[in-house]
Formats: structure tokens, C-alpha cells, sequence
């Protein structure tokens, strides 16, 4: 294989050598299922209960309140649908935001067909949205509020904490998907106060097909899966002890490098900004300051699509994408974008660069000199422009 300059961490991440060597006993020698009695099977459940323990910490929870499934679309799910039948009593009226990822926005619309009432926060120009929004969305039967802390297409982190305090204010459940956040930044269920949280671990150099789902003690949530009663009978079904072992490991080893790693992919998210922005006819998109460390996001002027500037750089060694990996390949302009304002258009000619720890910065530079001779290239065929005017 050619060399690869990865920059589409956003979607998933490489393995870590440290998660890799973590999980290959499980495969093999230490193959127990975590059900059984016998001393295979203790074993596995022991490490499983390790694991459980060391994502806890990892986010401030309680062993007791961390239950693992397949990811973070799990979690939303189960967190969503959950949560509506735990306060059932209370009403069906749901508050979340035009920017969700699609985990959320497609469960919301299946809720939406059983008779649940939704109703979207139109985000500000950045992606945010803002407590003053969501109080005057409440209403005396909303059972839930779900926002993501961290924005999946343009970075821009939200304020949790605020906006959990105005959903407890009105006797709401709140969720958040924060599988962009942890461990990319400090994520504390303590702090945000929030009563149900995503994580996925190929997000963070852990496995694919492994997630967790923070569940605040004394929130009892119906389960998603019914079976053996795996979970404490939430998600019953076998667990994926080779992926919670590694995820475990995965998010330690991140957790604990998190500052130095949050600085030297700020410094280089910036250098690219700055860099992509000498461009005529490109802008940056979502919050300039409060955003994600590795994630820069970009739409540019006279060219028609993302995927002309995705695949020019692919062919040239460099992977990026055009926002969420869930609709990399639709020609509609991101669902982000066209909340936030961004005409559609210039929604339709986006890019997104995701860094991680395994960047370098020879990989950074390569992408300064790549983009804008790509997008020269795409602007001066007359096949890939939109028609127009440059500014």
C-alpha cells in the first residue's frame, strides 16, 4: 500500500498498538464466555468488570453506571427510546437540535411515527445552540433533551453543562452523544451533570463494535436487546470481551496523554486553518475558537461538490472528507451546513480534516500544500464548477 496521510479521524481511527495487544489474548487463550462459571469464564467476566471500571474513571462515572453495547449508534438508541419509555408518565415531548448526528435525528423520526412530539433547535451560525433556545423549547410533558457536547461535521463543542441545567430545570432527562468529545477534550458526567452519555470507542484508537453507554445511577432505562440478560439486563447478548478489553485500554492510554496530545493537535488544526483560508473563496465553518483540537472543517467557492475535492486528494495519498462519514457518499448538502445558514451551494463544496494523536507534522504539511493546488485545479475545469461568481 502507497503511503496514506489520514486525516479523517472524525470518522474512525487506526488501532493503538497498546489496544491491539490488549485484545489478542481474548481471542485465543482467554476465550471464556463472561457468563459462565467455570475459571475461563470468571476470567473473562473479571476483565470485562476491569474494563467497566477504567471507562468509568475515564469520564468520572461509577462502576455501576457504565453498560457496553456495539458503539455509539447503539447508545443514542438505546439512550433515546429508553429514556421517553422511562418517563413515559410524564409525556412524549422531545428537545434535540437540527445538528445531531444521524444516530440521533433517525431515531427522533421513528419516535416521531409512534406519536412523540420533536422539536429541533435551529443552531446559531457556528453550530451551537444556546440555553435561552432550549428554555423557551421546554415544555411541562418534555421527557428528554438530547444535544451532542462535540459537533461530528464542523467541531464546534457545546455548552453541555448549561444546557443540562435548563432540561433538570423542567424535569427532563438529558443525553448527550459525546462520541466526538471523549477523549478528545475533559468529559466529566459529574460536571456536565448529564443523565445519559454515548461513547464509542473506534473514535478514540479502540476497537470497531465496541461502545459504552453512561447511564446516571437511579435512571432505569427498559432494554434495547432482550436475551440471556447480559448488562444487568440491558443489553443482553454475549459481550465483546476482545472489544471492551481493548476500548478500555484505548481510552486509558488516550485519557492519560490528553493534554499534550490536545496541544499539538490544536497547533496544527490552526496551521492548517490558517493556511486554507489564504485560498480566495474559502471559509471555515463552525465555532472559531470552541471547537474540537484535531477537527478543522472548510467550504469553498466555485467548486460543485465535496467529493471532487475528497477524491483529487485521495489521489494524491491524502484521505479527508466531505463531514459525516454517514453521508460521505449523497450529493444533498450536509445537514449541519444547511442549519447552520451556509447556502447550499457552498454547503455542497465542504471538507473536513480530523487529526489524532498518530498524525505527524510532515502529514499537516503535505496537507498545506495539497489543498489549494486542488482546489485551483477543480475551479479552473469547467465541469466542476457551480456557476458562481468568485468573490
Amino acid at each position: 500500500m502507497k503511503n496514506i496521510v489520514y486525516a479523517d479521524n472524525a470518522a474512525t481511527t487506526p488501532l493503538s498498538d497498546h489496544a491491539l495487544s490488549s485484545m489478542l489474548p481474548f481471542f485465543q487463550e482467554r476465550y471464556g464466555n463472561p457468563s459462565a462459571v467455570h475459571e475461563l469464564g470468571r476470567d473473562a467476566h473479571s476483565e470485562v468488570e476491569i474494563a467497566r471500571r477504567a471507562v468509568g474513571a475515564a469520564i468520572g462515572a461509577n462502576i455501576n453506571e457504565i453498560y457496553f453495547n456495539s458503539g455509539g449508534t447503539e447508545s443514542d438508541n438505546q439512550a433515546i427510546v429508553g429514556a421517553c419509555e422511562h418517563k413515559a408518565a410524564k409525556g412524549g415531548h422531545i428537545v434535540s437540535t437540527e445538528v445531531e448526528h444521524a444516530a440521533v435525528i433517525n431515531t427522533l423520526r421513528h419516535l416521531e411515527s409512534k406519536g412523540h412530539e420533536v422539536t429541533l433547535l435551529k443552531p446559531d451560525k457556528h453550530g451551537s445552540v444556546g440555553p435561552e433556545g432550549l428554555r423557551a423549547a421546554m415544555r411541562p410533558d418534555t421527557v428528554l433533551v438530547s444535544i451532542m457536547h462535540a459537533n461530528n461535521v464542523v467541531g464546534t463543542i457545546l455548552p453541555i453543562a448549561e444546557l443540562c441545567k435548563v432540561a433538570h430545570e423542567g424535569g427532563a432527562l438529558f443525553h448527550t452523544d459525546a462520541v466526538q468529545s471523549v477523549p478528545s477534550i475533559p468529559v466529566n458526567v459529574r460536571e456536565l451533570k448529564v443523565d445519559l452519555l454515548s461513547i464509542s470507542s473506534h473514535k478514540f484508537h479502540g476497537p470497531k463494535g465496541a461502545g459504552a453507554l453512561f447511564v446516571r445511577y437511579g435512571t432505569n432505562l427498559p432494554p434495547l436487546i432482550f436475551g440471556g440478560g447480559q448488562e444487568k439486563g440491558y443489553r443482553s447478548g454475549t459481550e465483546n470481551v476482545p472489544g471492551i478489553v481493548g476500548m478500555a485500554a484505548a481510552l486509558t492510554e488516550a485519557k492519560g496523554k490528553m493534554g499534550e496530545n490536545s496541544k499539538r493537535l490544536a497547533a496544527w488544526r490552526d496551521r492548517i486553518i490558517e493556511a486554507t483560508l489564504r485560498i480566495r473563496g474559502s471559509a471555515l465553518t463552525g465555532d472559531p475558537v470552541k471547537r474540537l483540537p484535531g477537527l478543522a472543517s472548510f467550504v469553498f467557492e466555485g467548486v460543485r461538490e465535496s467529493v471532487l475535492i475528497v477524491n483529487r486528494l485521495s489521489d494524491l495519498g491524502i484521505c479527508v472528507s466531505s463531514g459525516s462519514a454517514c453521508s460521505a457518499s449523497s450529493q444533498e448538502a450536509p445537514h449541519v451546513l444547511s442549519a447552520m445558514g451556509v447556502e447550499p451551494a457552498l454547503a455542497r463544496a465542504s471538507l473536513r480534516v480530523s487529526l489524532s494523536a498518530q498524525n505527524t507534522e510532515a502529514d499537516v504539511e503535505a496537507i498545506i500544500e495539497a489543498l489549494p493546488k486542488v482546489i485551483d485545479s477543480l475551479r479552473a475545469d469547467r465541469n466542476t464548477l457551480y456557476g458562481l461568481p468568485m468573490g
